[in-house]
């Protein structure tokens, strides 16, 4: 730890008001102290708002759509395994994983059969379980899950066969001298990739999905009988369809919302089953 690191700082490292595990916490206080996040990010992410919305103009014109799935992944993991720090590298793989528990926890409570099964150990094998998977596997999700009224448990049992706790052992990163761009530094390059290698709904789709994170919390919170878990979702209302704007922090406390909501059904399962 730092000696002259900020009070603030300090103070959130001894703060456990909301769900999370000490890895995932470890891994993000690690990020916030990367100094390229204080000087490169607020550069970076100027240009790269004022280019996402150039690309997002320019795609939403009446013209031939094309998209490049196999490329777009390519590039992301190249880039990753080459300048993103191995902490933010963590931190995305973490994310798969949290996100497939949380929406196959979903799918096993509401006597639904489908699973999700994205769960990468290293960068190259996002290759296979892309971000595209990610978004389109959430979305499938959803439509088979039907009305959310059903999704009262009266049980204090729950059923955790397709879950597959996080163990951060399981996780390779080969560290590299240039793997030292931060977590969100690295998204801002990343949306813009994104915008332009999809088709105009494919990105519209994506960038609006974080706001089902309203919808996963009230559904979760009906299986578990806790209607605060909203509070953890910072997205919300998915009727309301939204462009890039602010797209940085969404996309960042959509990773935060899986964090909390883990944290709090992993607790759940080691009480069960203790």
């Amino acid at each position: 730890m730092s000696n002259n690191q900020s009070a603030y700082l300090r103070a959130l490292k001894n703060d456990d008001s909301l769900p999370i595990e000490q890895q995932a916490l470890t891994l993000w206080h690690k990020d916030l102290e990367n100094r390229f996040r204080w000087t490169l990010r607020p550069i970076l992410q100027f240009v790269f708002a004022i280019l996402l919305h150039l690309i997002w103009f320019l795609k939403r014109l009446p013209l031939p759509q094309f998209s490049a799935h196999t490329f777009l992944q390519k590039t992301i993991c190249w880039f990753c395994k080459y300048f993103v720090s191995p902490e933010a590298n963590m931190l995305i793989l973490r994310h798969f994983a949290t996100e497939s528990n949380i929406l196959n926890f979903l799918s096993e409570n509401t006597d639904h059969s489908y699973r999700v099964n994205l769960y990468p150990k290293t960068i190259d094998d996002m290759l296979h379980n892309s971000f595209v998977d990610h978004d389109q596997e959430l979305f499938e999700s959803f439509a088979q899950l039907g009305n959310a009224q059903t999704h009262i448990n009266k049980s204090n049992r729950y059923n955790w066969k397709s879950w597959q706790p996080i163990n951060m052992n399981d996780f390779f990163i080969e560290k590299k001298a240039t793997q030292v761009i931060d977590f969100e530094t690295a998204h801002a390059l990343f949306m813009c990739l994104f915008c332009l290698l999809l088709k105009r709904d494919e990105y519209r789709d994506a960038i609006n999905g974080f706001n089902l994170d309203h919808s996963i919390a009230i559904r979760i919170g009906k299986i578990i009988n806790d209607s605060s878990l909203t509070e953890y979702a910072y997205n919300k209302y998915p009727h309301y369809l939204v462009g890039p704007w602010n797209l940085g922090q969404r996309f960042l406390m959509h990773g935060f919302f899986t964090e909390h909501m883990y944290a709090k059904l992993e607790a759940m399962r080691k009480q069960q089953i203790a």
